[in-house]
């Protein structure tokens, strides 16, 4: 791979928006998808006294970030999960609150780049796509055993595909001749599926599958509704959440989760607001914030990342 890889998205700001609230003796902060642990490495340089807690699903992604994080291994925490899985995490660690949060989301560089992980469509490869080596479900099971509506559902909900109808039955049709096992097969199979005036705009029509299988075998979008509602949730007064989408999908489940902590439910027409509807959270980004020029042509895989960050002002009412 080369080094450009490494490079993770968004760093400056990143660092600057957690920043104020990682920088008293003993804050905690949680890296909720570690991955190669760049940001983690620059977390933990920036503030002396942090102690970071790092939760991922690959089991690559752990070993690689123990190596890296090595000289900071004395306040780091790396745990082998799922995000949703924070609460169970924080329990373990003894932690009942954190300073701060990180979700970095979407697919690896590792998980892209090794073809043999099934995630990319360039390579012929096994159709795997699991982030966790250890779980049973593949996308050669999703591909070769759901239902043409469960297919249709899955393409059209997590890949945005508006040809679901055409793509699901067309692997219907074929995998009833072969089982579909590579992920060039595949590929070949939903071009074929993809009207040709369309295939000649957007780049590869296979994207859009192959995004929606990889959300539907690691249930990315529904460990996130958990994991992120989970995380507001322990953040002390102060306490900051970064988040950075690279799809729609994850991007509008950010915005809604963060919308309702930060508005007034208070009942209309009250002289007063009432204290147990006020916000509890307050934006610190307006609306998404894109990557800058610069970041993109030194970081092409930032191009697609959208950001939204929000602070605790106000705790819960007992």
């Amino acid at each position: 791979m080369s080094e450009s890889v490494h490079v993770p998205v968004q760093l400056e700001r990143v660092l600057e928006l957690l920043a104020p609230a990682l920088e008293a003796p003993g804050a905690v902060v949680v890296d909720a998808n570690l991955g190669l642990g760049g940001h983690s490495e620059a977390l933990l340089a920036a503030h002396p006294g942090l102690h970071l807690i790092g939760i991922d699903r690959d089991p690559f992604a752990i070993e690689h970030s123990t190596r890296r994080l090595a000289p900071y291994a004395d306040r780091v925490t790396l745990v082998h999960a799922a995000s949703d899985d924070l609460p169970a995490v924080l329990a373990d660690a003894g932690r009942k609150t954190i300073n701060g949060v990180l979700f970095d989301l979407g697919v690896s560089s590792p998980q892209l780049d090794e073809a043999g992980r099934g995630f990319a469509y360039s390579y012929d490869a096994p159709l795997d796509m699991r982030m966790d080596s250890t779980q049973e479900l593949t996308a050669e099971v999703v591909v070769n055993t759901y239902s043409a509506p469960e297919l249709v559902r899955i393409l059209r909900d997590y890949g945005e595909e508006r040809f679901a109808q055409r793509v699901a039955g067309l692997i219907v049709q074929e995998r009833a001749k072969e089982a579909i096992t590579s992920t060039l097969r595949l590929a070949e199979i939903v071009r074929a599926a993809i009207p040709a005036a369309t295939r000649r705009t957007g780049g590869n029509p296979a994207k859009r599958t192959f995004q929606a299988l990889r959300i539907e075998v690691n249930a990315e979008l529904s460990a996130l509704e958990a994991a992120l509602p989970a995380s507001l949730d322990a953040l002390a007064l102060g306490g900051r959440v970064v988040v950075l989408s690279y799809h729609s999908l994850e991007d509008r489940l950010a915005k809604q989760a963060l919308a309702a902590r930060t508005k007034d439910t208070s009942p209309p027409g009250l002289p007063v607001p009432l204290p147990a509807h006020q916000p509890r959270f307050r934006l610190l980004t307006r609306g998404a914030e894109l990557p800058t020029d610069e970041e993109v042509a030194r970081n092409p895989r930032a191009a697609s990342a959208r950001m939204r960050a929000a602070e605790r002002i106000r705790l819960d009412e007992d």
